[in-house]
């Protein structure tokens, strides 16, 4: 029989902020949105979108005898996706909205992704926390929660920063596809 806790998922919330850019050629839009771009820690810089990540949760323990175990977990996980909305879209050229809308969803896309991330290594989290053995006390018990979380919690950052490598390498080729493709589906 499973307890409730082998079912038990992190509590997740995502929302979204946005914003606001100018422009009305190609080249305006690059400038404003390395202008007002959030910047993120991981590099100081300004970015096209950003994800803001912040786990958390809490877990308690139960003594019993000369064990201590975990009883319950519960880890938490907000994300803020951080987009951005383009002001002068109805007023600009057919072309510049194309292009600014095939851009726009791959920077949806991106960081949709850095949330689906973090999804995966909350729900590790929780799992590995519940897979612990009990401890002769509870300081023990807890400082392997504290080894637990830092290795789940290292391995998730390894992952974004992964990830983003990958997407910045690949950026120009996945643009250029996504246009042909998009423009293919307008001439249909």
């Amino acid at each position: 029989m499973l307890s409730s806790n082998a079912s038990a998922e992190p509590l997740i919330s995502k929302t979204y902020g946005y914003f606001s850019i100018g422009g009305k050629t190609a080249e305006a839009l690059d400038r404003e949105l390395e202008r007002r771009g959030p910047v993120t820690n991981a590099t100081g810089h300004r970015h096209p979108g950003a994800t803001e990540i912040k786990f958390g949760g809490e877990v308690t323990y139960l003594e019993r005898g000369k064990q201590c175990s975990v009883g319950n977990v519960k880890v938490t996980l907000k994300t803020n996706l951080i987009l951005p909305r383009w002001k002068n879209r109805r007023t600009a050229d057919k072309n510049l909205r194309f292009i600014w809308d095939t851009l726009s969803a791959d920077i949806k896309r991106h960081e949709e992704r850095h949330a689906e991330i973090a999804r995966t290594y909350a729900r590790t989290l929780e799992r590995d926390l519940h897979a612990l053995r009990s401890a002769s006390s509870c300081p023990e018990l807890e400082k392997k929660v504290g080894a637990v979380t830092k290795r789940v919690l290292e391995a998730h950052d390894r992952d974004q920063m992964r990830f983003d490598r990958i997407e910045s390498k690949n950026f120009d080729n996945r643009m250029m596809r996504l246009l042909k493709y998009r423009m293919g589906q307008n001439d249909g």
